[in-house]
């Protein structure tokens, strides 16, 4: 956790993943994929493109704010009162791919969607582990 002038938190996850930065930017840009381990979307790899993610409790709002393919992904995340950006960062290594997340924008008062937030990202996290793996001999 981190705060800035705005006294807001952030929350930090970093993986080690075997898999090359294309299997993971695969994981992170694809409809098809996305949905396997986040939600339902209508994501588009494209800054400024407004997209939805979609779970049985509710919907995300979010709009693609950055990317540079295989090393940066940011796009904004708003629900239930929540103003966040979500940033991914790929670092190639020699056995795969660092992977960190970092949500930022939680406010002191937020702390139902901060700690929810940040178990959610573990499970999220998982799942998008497995998707990866299972991208090995696909292509």
């Amino acid at each position: 956790m981190t705060e800035d002038t705005n006294n807001l938190r952030s929350i930090f996850k970093e993986r080690e993943l075997r898999h090359p930065p294309e299997y993971v930017w695969r994981a992170l840009t694809q409809e098809h994929l996305i949905e396997k381990w986040l939600m339902k979307s209508d994501f588009k790899p494209e800054v400024g493109h407004r997209f939805h993610l979609e779970a049985e409790w509710g919907k995300v709002s979010c709009e693609v704010l950055a990317i540079e393919p295989l090393r940066t992904l940011s796009y904004s995340w708003a629900a239930y009162g929540l103003e966040s950006v979500v940033t991914w960062t790929l670092t190639e290594t020699a056995t795969g791919t660092h992977l960190k997340m970092e949500q930022s924008g939680f406010g002191r008062d937020q702390d139902q969607a901060y700690y929810g937030a940040k178990a959610g990202w573990e499970q999220f996290l998982d799942r998008l582990e497995e998707v990866v793996a299972n991208l090995d001999g696909q292509g």
